[in-house]
């Protein structure tokens, strides 16, 4: 091999180094064929590996988070908020990551106060204390302390989110894992929107009220939390999701629903069972509920 070849050859093998470095995403996302496979099971309830495994990259699991999401607004609907998942350290440190995980919502997947839901239909549904920020200014996508997110919102919303994790439970879910399936988005039931007080009076609020989830048949308390389980503030949950379109181009827009995650542990779903989340310390106490089947 001649000089010149040797050069020629050092030089193409660097560009090609340089292409495929670069592009991870490209590479390793699943293909169309992997997301299909995934998502006849997912319509199945049957379990199923997760689009990308734990340990992958989180540039592929967002790649195939896209892909999950483009054939579920085919029946679900357009785009009509986003969560963030993994909002507490409890969850963080089970799941192996250090800050939270981020999905997508669709218009059909919210259900009204009191819906019954059946258990049947998704693999290992849960159920969960959240809450829903309802976005009023596009100035939210700008703010950075719960104050400048108060000002920017048309208030809350009572959410009992109904996550379903899919996977068979042999399968190790870890960060890239679960944002893959997108964060379990499922269903969840919302309530009225609920104007919440500015300044201080408003950002003690939300750190402090107690989310508090019943059995609405016998009144035992499964669970309770306070806002605060949530980053510190549910409403930094807000700033972290608009950080997070942020780096894929997009941005938080009037309308949107933001769920910012668990306020508490997660459920197991139970056929029969009836539960109620009360938010005491928001205005009013408000309350919704859910029935399974």
């Amino acid at each position: 091999m001649t000089p010149t070849d040797a050069g020629l050859r050092k030089a193409a093998l660097a560009l090609c180094a340089t292409f495929f470095f670069a592009n991870p995403a490209n590479a390793e996302c699943p293909d169309d064929s992997a997301i299909d496979a995934f998502m006849a099971a997912r319509a199945q309830a049957a379990p199923t590996p997760a689009p990308v495994a734990a340990g992958g990259s989180m540039e592929d699991a967002l790649c195939a988070q896209d892909k999950i999401v483009q054939r579920l607004s085919k029946d679900l609907g357009p785009v009509a908020g986003y969560k963030a998942g993994l909002t507490s350290p409890k969850a963080q440190e089970a799941f192996g990551v250090s800050e939270p995980v981020f999905g997508t919502m669709l218009r059909d997947m919210f259900l009204q106060d009191g819906a019954t839901v059946s258990a049947s239909e998704a693999g290992r549904p849960l159920f969960e204390a959240d809450l829903i920020v309802e976005i009023a200014d596009p100035a939210v996508n700008d703010a950075t302390t719960p104050e400048e997110v108060l000002r920017t919102i048309s208030g809350v919303r009572p959410f009992i989110e109904l996550p379903a994790l899919v996977v068979a439970k042999e399968n190790k879910l870890d960060g890239p894992a679960i944002t893959s399936i997108n964060v379990g988005a499922w269903k969840g039931v919302m309530g009225n929107v609920i104007a919440i007080p500015q300044g201080d009076v408003g950002t003690e609020m939300m750190a402090n009220f107690n989310a508090k989830l019943t059995d609405s048949a016998t009144g035992e308390v499964l669970s309770e939390a306070p806002g605060k389980a949530v980053l510190g503030n549910p409403l930094n949950a807000v700033i972290w999701v608009a950080a997070k379109l942020k780096e894929q181009g997009k941005s938080l827009k009037p309308g949107d629903y933001v769920s910012v995650g668990s306020i508490g542990p997660l459920h197991p779903m139970k056929p029969g069972m009836s539960i109620t989340l009360t938010y005491e310390g928001l205005p009013g106490d408000p309350k919704i509920g859910a029935t399974f089947e």
